[in-house]
């Protein structure tokens, strides 16, 4: 399964805010064996949020979209995943309904536009916050909270599946150009993918469907390299 993220918020692109969505959704999908071959950020406007969906969902299994949910004037998350299907917004009853019985919320208390998402779409109630998500064929769309996102992602995680794989890493004190050889080498012995990350030394990630298979490649490689001296 083959998924793209999308975070909403002129507060990620200025910096003001880390986008930490994308780094927990990126580790919970891989765990559960999806590959996230995309990672976008868009500013708050409708136009820029429909065009992404749009050409994501034509490409991918699933998208998630997350951030800019809600009433306020800047939330115009569900306006852009509504354009980009042509539909309008309208209030879901069923929303409506659980933040009366659930949350705890009187009708006349939300802020008009609470629980409008694109017609025809499945609500994703909020368990720790209020205003919902919403599924849309292959779009999911959920809040930008870290809090209410990570909740809202377990109640639907169950429908992001994929192939297991297996890790390992090998630390490496030296330079990583110096290990190009042995590096093309592990890819082809094993079969395995082979990512490199430079730092105060060079971590080498291994990475396949086999378990076994990663097992063998790194103590293949352990034994090539120069381990770095232990403290």
């Amino acid at each position: 399964m083959r998924v793209a993220l999308v975070t909403v918020g002129d507060e990620l692109l200025s910096g003001d805010t880390v986008n930490t969505n994308a780094a927990w959704l990126g580790e919970r999908l891989a765990e559960r064996g999806v590959t996230v071959d995309r990672a976008t950020v868009v500013p708050d406007r409708i136009a820029d949020i429909a065009r992404v969906v749009n050409e994501y969902r034509a490409d991918y299994d699933a998208v998630i979209v997350t951030g800019g949910l809600g009433p306020t004037h800047d939330d115009v998350t569900m306006d852009g995943v509504a354009a980009a299907f042509g539909r309008e917004l309208e209030r879901n009853e069923a929303a409506l309904e659980w933040l009366e019985a659930e949350g705890g919320y009187a009708r006349e208390d939300l802020t008009e536009g609470t629980a409008d998402i694109p017609a025809g779409a499945e609500p994703l109630h909020n368990e720790a916050g209020v205003a919902p998500g919403c599924v849309l064929d292959s779009v999911y769309v959920l809040p930008g909270v870290p809090s209410e996102m990570k909740a809202m992602f377990e109640g639907v995680a169950d429908r992001f599946e994929g192939t297991k794989r297996y890790t390992a890493t090998v630390d490496a004190d030296e330079p990583e150009s110096a290990m190009l050889d042995r590096l093309r080498d592990l890819r082809e012995e094993f079969g395995v993918k082979v990512g490199s990350y430079p730092g105060e030394t060079v971590t080498v990630k291994i990475e396949h469907t086999d378990e076994a298979t990663v097992t063998e490649a790194a103590a293949w490689l352990r034994e090539r390299v120069e381990a770095p001296e232990e403290e």
